[in-house]
């Protein structure tokens, strides 16, 4: 195909020879692009195919292609490869459908062991079972088919994402309550008597925290040394003595913690609770509970301690999966983080005066958790 004479001749506007300029000169883009784009800048300048290839060193044909595309359908082309299939395919959109379908199952469902599919048990069940289903192609397909056919759409049947949801039709309704309470708490200290409030109310956060485990060490642990050892050196092995559970009220006014640490977390433990804090405020007092619905809170045997001194208590419930908004969980963590961390103790004993007496050192310096912002809380 000779252009010597009558040649169609390329415009170029500004932006589009900002482009070519550009993609000329650039280190980073592959060198097709780049061949491309000098070719078409020579040829916009008046350059026959000739000179060019003298100019490039790019082959006569090369060069033709390009601009043909170029002056058939746009510069942009010009810079493309034309897509082309050498064959037409051989797994029919029926047999990417069927794949896709045994990914949104579950492997239980198909009469196996496992919960989740891994790429090499679905890539499996797929060549197994595919004569017939009526895709014969499938039988030879491998990992990297199955892949791709999912990789389309985007499913990863292998990976699990954990949520939590709202199983409380009550959710909004509780936590404004909830933050109404700790809103009253900031606003009004315990002994503020006036016409809505005829008697003193003391707020407590109250919530178990069960499962601390007593570990002991295997060996001696090994002190940090200057310019040799920077942290405690510990064996890896460790011995189980048991667990634990705190069971904590959080004064809302004062950030006084008032906690019982027992081996478990029955109704017996949860009334000794209540009988401590019946104890430690005004007998004319009203205590007012902020906590969750656990079996030990509204037990049968509660119920009846909670009835024996009338006007005494008062439940304000968090919602179901609303232990975020029960500020007891606060000073868990502060627990965790302080004295719990990398706790080691040699019996359930003591461990029990390890956490007593952490507890006391944060008694020492009480810190008054409170909610903030209430209004972006409430309409959370």
């Amino acid at each position: 195909m000779a252009r010597q004479t009558g040649r169609a001749a390329l415009s170029l506007n500004e932006e589009q020879s900002a482009l070519l300029k550009s993609l000329a000169s650039s280190r980073t883009v592959a060198q097709r692009e780049v061949e491309r784009a000098k070719i078409l800048l020579a040829y916009a300048e008046g350059k026959l195919p000739t000179e060019i290839h003298r100019l490039l060193g790019v082959s006569r044909p090369t060069i033709y292609k390009c601009i043909d595309k170029a002056l058939a359908a746009g510069v942009s082309a010009g810079l493309r490869d034309r897509y082309h299939r050498p064959y037409a395919p051989q797994i029919s959109d029926a047999a990417k459908a069927w794949v896709i379908d045994l990914g949104c199952c579950k492997p239980k469902e198909l009469g196996l062991a496992a919960e989740v599919w891994t790429l090499s048990a679905l890539a499996a069940y797929v060549a197994s079972h595919a004569a017939s289903a009526g895709h014969p192609r499938l039988a030879s397909a491998g990992k990297s088919t199955v892949w791709r056919i999912l990789e389309g759409s985007e499913l990863k049947p292998h990976r699990v994402r954990y949520d939590l949801q709202r199983r409380d039709p009550d959710f909004a309704r509780k936590m404004a309550e909830v933050l109404m309470v700790c809103r009253d708490v900031n606003l009004y200290p315990p002994e503020v008597l006036h016409d809505a409030k005829p008697q003193s109310i003391h707020t407590v956060s109250v919530d178990e925290k069960p499962g601390v485990q007593a570990l002991g060490t295997t060996a001696p642990d090994l002190p940090p040394t200057p310019d040799r050892y920077t942290g405690i050196g510990r064996d890896y092995e460790y011995v189980r003595h048991g667990t634990l559970s705190i069971i904590a009220a959080l004064d809302l006014h004062s950030g006084h913690l008032i906690a019982n640490v027992e081996p478990r977390h029955r109704s017996v433990e949860f009334i000794a609770l209540l009988h401590r804090l019946d104890e430690h405020y005004p007998k004319e007092a009203l205590i007012r509970l902020v906590l969750d619905n656990h079996s030990a809170h509204i037990s049968k045997e509660t119920m009846a301690y909670l009835a024996s001194r009338p006007g005494r208590f008062e439940y304000v419930l968090t919602p179901k999966h609303g232990s975020w908004l029960n500020l007891v969980e606060a000073a868990f963590s502060k627990m965790a983080r302080t004295f719990l961390r990398h706790i080691r103790v040699n019996s359930l004993d003591e461990l029990r005066s390890r956490i007593l007496q952490g507890i006391d050192e944060m008694n020492a310096q009480p810190v008054r958790f409170q909610w903030k912002n209430f209004d972006f809380q409430m309409t959370k």
